[in-house]
């Protein structure tokens, strides 16, 4: 012991491994960098808007497209789209760090960044405490700890004033749209479908299996939501809500309950979906004033 005591005191134990940042992703591996990261690669929209509000914007040098939050993302160089990378480009910039989508990127092409011996952290947030620990994992691995935990914090305090508002709200059914061709929604699993049920409403399709299932007209003219909403291909595009003036036997149309939530605001996993989820709240606020 004392033998071990000394080494430990001379400095000759190499030290290396207590100076690691760790942390486990979202397929549950655990990924260790020898010190925080200082060139970071977002294979998505949502895990650059999850690196810039945990802190760790200043050290990304490239993203996917459509990463256009926070503004500063958009001067970013592209590596591709989160379905098809360009790895010549991606690996040319030497990340020590690359923050990839458990799903949503192609699978051989990040394995490939792996064996080019690239640490690749894979996040898919699934629920609120799901974006908060994201913030918090990856604050950690981009060197920007501090920030990282007021941000989460803020989140969750944030999502528990929501859920104290609205606990006791009379339900209200709901049919979220989240694309139009294929008509497809979102179960009670998905982000979405939490964020409907935070604010007293029911996802009339929320019971099936599928996390974005394609369903069809008839199955939502069957279900009658007394709300529809929407996201549309943009951030201010309302065509899908109009399609469904089509049915006016719908409750949703006839009680002119149609609205409309920018997708950014709900269809990422970032911070941002805490002002969508209080947009969401305060359209269900409005349908039940209308009964």
């Amino acid at each position: 012991m004392a033998g071990l005591l000394f080494v430990l005191l001379t400095g000759l134990v190499e030290p290396a491994a207590a100076d690691q940042v760790c942390a486990i992703d979202d397929s549950g591996r655990e990924i260790c960098l020898a010190a925080p990261a200082e060139r970071i690669v977002a294979l998505s929209p949502g895990a650059t808007e999850l690196l810039f509000a945990a802190g760790a914007g200043e050290r990304l040098v490239a993203v996917v497209d459509h990463s256009d939050f926070p503004p500063a993302a958009s001067e970013l160089p592209s590596v591709g789209s989160h379905d098809r990378l360009d790895l010549e480009r991606l690996v040319a910039l030497q990340p020590d760090l690359v923050i990839g989508w458990v799903t949503g990127n192609p699978a051989e092409q990040v394995e490939r960044l792996e064996r080019l011996g690239v640490p690749v952290f894979r996040i898919e947030p699934r629920d609120f405490e799901g974006i908060a620990t994201a913030l918090e994992r990856l604050a950690r691995l981009g060197g920007s700890g501090a920030q990282g935990r007021l941000a989460a914090e803020r989140f969750r305090q944030g999502v528990a004033e929501l859920s104290a508002i609205h606990e006791a709200a009379p339900p209200v059914s709901v049919f979220y749209q989240v694309w139009d061709s294929p008509l497809m929604t979102v179960n009670d699993e998905h982000l979405i479908g939490k964020a409907v049920t935070l604010c007293g409403g029911v996802n009339v399709f929320g019971d099936l299996s599928r996390l974005v299932p394609r369903i069809d007209e008839e199955a939502v003219l069957a279900a009658d939501p007394e709300v529809i909403l929407a996201g549309g291909r943009g951030e201010e595009s309302r065509g899908w809500l109009a399609d469904w003036q089509r049915f006016p036997e719908l409750r949703a149309v006839a009680r002119d309950n149609l609205f409309f939530v920018p997708p950014s605001l709900l269809q990422r996993p970032t911070p941002r979906l805490l002002e969508g989820s209080r947009r969401l709240c305060d359209r269900l606020e409005v349908a039940r004033g209308r009964r």
